[in-house]
């Protein structure tokens, strides 16, 4: 099971105008509800003077629902945050929150018309937001002998493994940092490599 999936790739924003509202829709890369909070936050402040700064925030692989957060901040229940929030959960991109600012132009929308126009805002915004892959690493410290560099040195590209340090002794110690996902087989490649004659230590995931 692959661990990696499409994140933000910056802050992104949009802006449209509907029967005389104008939405502002931003977007950013939020890995942790600390910092989904603190772009919030960001964002309300910048807009201070707005009827309202809407949001949602998805922390986590895409469709994820374990961190998760949206506010209607003032509009009626149920038209902003959560039709919101039902876009980026289906929107195959995690790490993720939207704001959409609200300038109220005089005419009301009703709920229904309300509905379409933050969950359209995150929608227009999701539609040409530059996304990256994320791709969780470990570190994996590896101790060698001096026979074994040239061999473990040609297997790293195949795990997308790199270098991160290297030290010579006895023998040879090399940090790396790969994919989580690479962890297993690449261990497996160096034991055979090496005949076990290898000391592996993973330090993070």
């Amino acid at each position: 099971m692959s661990t990696r999936y499409l994140i933000p790739a910056g802050r992104h924003r949009v802006e449209e105008e509907i029967r005389r509202s104008r939405f502002i829709t931003t977007v950013a890369y939020t890995p942790t509800v600390q910092a989904a909070r603190a772009f919030i936050t960001t964002i309300k402040e910048e807009f201070a003077d707005a009827s309202h700064n809407c949001w949602a925030y998805l922390v986590g692989p895409p469709g994820s629902t374990s961190q998760i957060g949206y506010s209607d901040d003032g509009e009626p229940h149920g038209t902003a945050g959560r039709p919101m929030f039902t876009v980026l959960q289906h929107s195959g991109i995690g790490d993720i929150t939207a704001v959409v600012t609200r300038y109220f132009g005089g005419t009301k929308l009703g709920k229904g018309g309300l509905v379409r126009a933050y969950s359209g805002g995150v929608r227009y915004a999701l539609e040409t937001l530059p996304t990256v892959e994320h791709v969780p690493t470990l570190s994996m410290t590896v101790v060698i002998d001096y026979g074994s560099v040239t061999p473990l040195q040609r297997l790293l590209p195949q795990f997308e493994a790199e270098i991160v340090e290297e030290a010579y002794a006895a023998d040879v110690t090399y940090r790396l940092r790969l994919p989580v996902e690479q962890a297993d087989a690449f261990e497996q490649a160096l034991v055979g490599l090496t005949n076990g004659a290898v000391l592996i230590r993973r330090e993070s995931e």
